[in-house]
This record gives structure tokens, sequence and C-alpha cells, in this order.
């Protein structure tokens, strides 16, 4: 079959690399890809956030099944615009992309279904919003109400803190996506990212994984968009998983098919543990990035069955192959990131990586420029292994890190350290 995935970065890179394993994969292209992904697969200039363009290169290029990577493109409603013109996608509808696009809407939904979730306020300006921070106190966390590519969360350890994260938010530091805010609840306890398939009826669960979202070692400094990930994630244990899927995951989905949005698609459910009790963080309409890059490098050829049958509402049949295995990935960021940093550094070492089955660096921010790889973003390259424990995966992904000669560039040297 012909396939295209829609996307440029780590995420999209995996998710090619997995979809080239399978023999059912034909032809794969890539809208717009980057310097990794033109190695094993076509790329295309293309406005993946216009519907009608989507679907006018899918129908010239006869594709028969359209993955969507990241959350913008479902917050266009491309997805809408393929299922109308009857090209199968993996990727749920606009309105059902709500549950990542507007984080008041999932409230809402958690709430009709009786999900459990952070405490929470909802705001559109700044005096109520630090009205109600002064009567709950700090620690709390202040979150841009839309999409803020993964950075547009403050988790304030004091009130003077949380009332300069509203101001900035207020003030456009995030865009459109802060013209609202949501105000939660601190919760304590462990995060893990829980990922499920579902196609309007059928959920299948389709891994753990965790990530840092902190810059620094130790988890300290700012939020970024994710340092490094690993799978399984040991603190969501089966039994922990499936409590989430009862109380949280089938409520949700139940709730949204009732409001006649079934969802469709992968939903990656942030969850927050504590004695063994899980409470929603955040839902994703997409793969986290970098989780992705772990749970593909797991997941190998058959993550192409599980997307297509997805896609065409074949979920009830469909089931997941585990190897008992984990899967580590280091990003390499420029430094600066998350803050100002350069682009268009030359990335040397790449081309005699040593890479198999258990061991892929998987570009994100990078470009051909001359003949020569150079990092167009902040975060660039993920070092991805996976091995029999976590400890093998990690030595083999940082052995993959110190092939790359890129002195621009640094990366966490302590990814996974909680589970290892």
């Amino acid at each position: 079959m012909n396939i295209l995935i829609l996307g440029g970065g780590g995420r999209e890179h995996a998710l090619a690399w997995a979809v080239m394993q399978n023999p059912k994969c034909d032809k794969l292209i890539v809208a717009p890809g980057n310097a990794g992904i033109a190695q094993i697969a076509e790329c295309a200039a293309l406005d993946v956030e216009d519907g009608g363009v989507v679907v006018e290169f899918a129908g010239e290029n006869a594709i028969e099944l359209v993955i969507v990577g990241p959350e913008a493109p479902l917050a266009a409603g491309v997805a809408d615009a393929l299922r109308d013109a009857g090209i199968p996608v993996f990727g749920p509808s606009k309105e059902a992309a709500r549950l990542e696009v507007s984080k008041s809407f999932t409230k809402e939904i958690c709430k009709a279904a009786n999900a459990p979730t952070a405490g929470y306020g909802h705001f559109t300006d700044a005096a109520s919003a630090k009205a109600y921070v002064a009567r709950q106190g700090a620690p709390i966390v202040v979150k841009a109400d839309g999409l803020a590519a993964g950075k547009g969360v403050i988790i304030a350890t004091t009130v003077a803190e949380a009332e300069e994260a509203i101001d900035d938010m207020f003030g456009g530091a995030f865009g459109g996506a802060g013209a609202e805010v949501v105000i939660e609840e601190f919760m304590t306890g462990e995060e893990a990212s829980f990922f499920v398939l579902v196609d309007g009826t059928d959920i299948l669960p389709i891994g753990t994984a965790q990530d840092h979202k902190r810059v620094g070692e130790g988890d300290t400094g700012p939020n970024t968009g994710g340092m490094g990930a690993y799978s399984p994630a040991p603190v969501l244990t089966d039994e922990i998983a499936q409590k989430a899927l009862e109380e949280i995951i089938r409520p949700t989905m139940a709730e949204m098919a009732r409001r006649g949005t079934p969802y469709s698609g992968v939903l990656y459910a942030g969850l927050m543990i504590e004695n063994g009790v899980p409470r929603l963080v955040e839902y994703n309409a997409r793969f986290g990035d970098p989780e992705c890059q772990v749970l593909m490098m797991r997941l190998g050829a058959q993550a192409l069955d599980l997307i297509h049958a997805c896609a065409e509402g074949r979920l009830a049949g469909a089931q997941v192959t585990w190897a008992d295995d984990h899967a580590m990935t280091v990003v390499l960021a420029t430094q600066g990131y998350p803050g100002d940093y350069a682009k268009g550094s030359v990335i040397g070492g790449l081309n005699g990586l040593t890479e198999d089955s258990f061991t892929q660096m998987f570009h994100a921010g990078t470009a051909e420029v001359d003949g020569k790889v150079v990092a167009t973003g902040g975060r660039v390259l993920n070092a991805t292994a996976r091995g029999a424990t976590l400890a093998e995966a990690a030595q083999r992904a940082y052995a993959l890190v110190d092939e790359v000669d890129w002195p621009e560039g640094f990366c966490r040297r302590d990814i996974g350290w909680r589970a290892l």
C-alpha cells in the first residue's frame, strides 16, 4: 500500500522507520520530512494543515492510508477532510482532537465522565486567575488553554511565580494558546504516559512510557518538549493501567461518542500515579514526542498493522505482540534550548552510525544543506535503542550519542534515572 505520513519531527521519523519495516508498505511519502527521513522515504513539501491540499496530494499519489503525526493538522481538521474524501486516516476529527486542543474542554469531558483529574479553574482574564491563585495558594499549575507545542505549562512553586505565568500567558508568550488559562491543583506522585488506540468503538492499549520534561539532569530547570523517554513505564503496572482504562479512558471515550464526536486514532493519556491510583494530567490526540520513538522501537513492523486496523475500524480483531524488552531515547538538543538557540550548525558523525534493529538515530530538527546535515530546531536528534533491560537500552543509546560530532549540541546523561 501507498502511505503518507504528515509531519517532520522525531516522532514522524520513528513512525516512518516502523512503517518501512512492514512488507505491506510499497511506497512511503512523508511531508515535509527531514534529513533523516529523506534517507528512508520520499519527502514532499506540502501545507499539512490545509485539508484540501492534503486530500489533493493523496489523490494524485494513490495514497491508501494517511498517518497524521503532529497535533496542528488535527486541530485544523485535516483528518475530517480526508475522511470526507474516503481516504483512510489515522487521527481524530477536529472536534475529537479538542481533547488536546483545549484543556478546559478536557476538564468538562472529565467532569461529565466522572474521570479522576486535578481540581481546576478556567479563566479568560488575568485578574480572576490571580484571585483564584491567591485563594488556592501554591504550588499550583498554570496552563495555556490552547496548543503550545508542549511548553504552555508552568508548575509554580510560589504565588508570585503563578502570577508571573498568568501575566506571560495573557501577555501573549504562547500566542493564541494563552488567550484562556486553566489553573490546576498541583498533583503529587509519579507521572507516566499510557497509549491506547481507539477506532470510535474499540480500545486497544499499545504501551506505556515515561519522559523527562525538564531540561536539566535530576529533572531540574525549565520544561521542554521532552529530553528523553523510556518504555515500558515501571510505575504503570498492569493493574494501574487497567484502573486507568476503566475509570478514565473508557468513560471519556463513551462521553465523546455520546456527544456524537467519537474518537478515532491514538489517545495519549498523561497520568499522575500515587499510591496505585491514577489521575488524568492531560490527553494528547497523537503520539508523544519523544515517547513515540521508544514505542515504535519496541513495536516495529506491527505498528503499521495496528495503525491500519485503527483507521479502518478493525481494532476488535487486533492484538499487540510485545517482546519482553525495554527501549530508551535520548534527545540531543541545540545549546540554549528551550530558550534562544542558533540554527544551522553542522552535525558530523551521522554517516557511519551503528544502526540496526536495536539502535536507531531518529532525526527531529534537521535539514540537508550543501550535502551536510544541519540543525534546524531546538530538539534535533533522538538516539534510540532497545535491550533486554533498561540498563542495556541506555548503554546502547548513549553509545550512539557518543558517535555524534556536534559541539553545539547537548543532552541529559541521566535519562531513565528513576527506573534505573
